[in-house]
């Protein structure tokens, strides 16, 4: 080979190479294999889409809830999915109508929390139509074919609530202020007090001179029905036990109208805030801490198994009117002032300089 067809084949060769080269670039622009960028989702390395799913929710008016929102949002997005999360504020029918949305959107697994324990059925029915299956947050869908109900042990709750109040008081007069009606988890919580109190009053320790649901949950309602009991009563009552702090709340502020806050044991749940301060100041005697990023984080798994036709067995199953449905039931823990800081603060619920403010 003389020396100009040796030049030409060189060259021949280094274009070769070149294009070859390009041709790997545009490949891995392309197709970049296993090697994941940060931030991406599971599945998009092979095309597909992130499971997504929907969470319907009932309110964000209350701190609680939207502490829910936010942990169990982070807990789906570190499991590498998708969420959508919608809030109907206390409105059947906006709930069902972003219930249908969410459906329509085709997520692969809707999570429910329910304002109207009841209503929300056709929820369920409308999913499933669809070929999606749904999971029960914290409060039960009654008359339905749910595919898991995820909560703490709601009865327990109640108990809790009883068995601290009737600790300080034993005998006396006692006003009880359930939740909505409409929701399943306030007769549960309901059930529970009175599994402590009913033994109490059949031996005529306790009288309950008042007993009556709180609308939609709101302190409005709360105060207006302890004022109630009040006059009914001439302020002659001696605990109150009432069905989360919100409702609480309002209670406290119909006593503090007649210089009793304070004086008068009262109880709530769910651990907010406010609550949590009432108590260091000595308004409220106890609250009921449930630990919600235990909840949400088990819910988020729980979801993204189910959604990925994953197989989910439980120990325990609670009838809701209709089928025995699967459930996983966690555990509540009653707080007063003396375990607030190795429990609520503990667990970073809240800070202590928020709950000594």
């Amino acid at each position: 080979m003389d020396r100009i067809q040796r030049k030409l084949t060189l060259a021949a060769l280094f274009l070769v190479c070149l294009l070859s080269a390009c041709q790997m670039d545009t490949a891995i622009e392309k197709n970049p294999g296993k090697a994941i960028p940060a931030g991406k989702v599971q599945g998009e390395e092979d095309g597909k889409k992130p499971i997504k799913i929907g969470f319907s929710m009932d309110t964000l008016l209350e701190e609680r809830w939207l502490k829910d929102r936010d942990l169990f949002k982070e807990a789906i997005e570190e499991l590498g999915a998708e969420v959508e999360i919608m809030a109907a504020n206390g409105n059947d029918a906006v709930q069902i109508s972003q219930a249908e949305t969410l459906i329509k959107q085709r997520v692969d697994l809707l999570v429910v929390v329910p304002h109207n324990a009841e209503a929300t059925a056709s929820i369920v029915k409308k999913a499933h139509e669809a070929g999606i299956k749904v999971i029960s947050y914290d409060r039960l869908v009654k008359n339905a074919d749910i595919d898991l109900y995820i909560s703490f042990d709601n009865e327990k709750v109640g108990e809790l609530q009883a068995k601290a109040i009737t600790k300080l008081v034993p005998k006396g007069k006692y006003v009880y202020i359930g939740g909505a009606i409409t929701d399943h988890n306030a007769h549960l919580f309901k059930r529970g007090v009175f599994n402590v109190l009913q033994p109490l009053i059949d031996k005529g320790d306790i009288q309950i001179v008042y007993d009556q649901w709180s609308r939609d949950w709101t302190p409005a309602n709360a105060f207006v029905n302890m004022e109630e009991a009040l006059k009914a009563n001439q302020n002659q009552i001696d605990a109150v036990i009432e069905a989360n702090d919100a409702t609480a709340g309002g209670a406290i502020q119909a006593l503090a109208v007649q210089g009793l806050a304070g004086k008068i044991p009262v109880a709530g749940q769910d651990a907010e805030l406010a609550a949590a301060q009432r108590i260091i100041r000595g308004t409220q005697t106890m609250t009921v801490y449930k630990p919600i990023g235990t909840l949400t984080k088990e819910a988020a798994e729980l979801a993204v198994r189910i959604a990925k036709g994953e197989q989910v067995e439980t120990t325990r199953k609670i009838n809701n009117g209709k089928i025995e449905v699967p459930s996983v039931l966690l555990s509540p823990i009653a707080v007063d002032k003396h375990n607030m800081d190795s429990t609520i603060i503990a667990d970073g619920f809240h800070s202590r300089d928020e709950v000594y403010k």
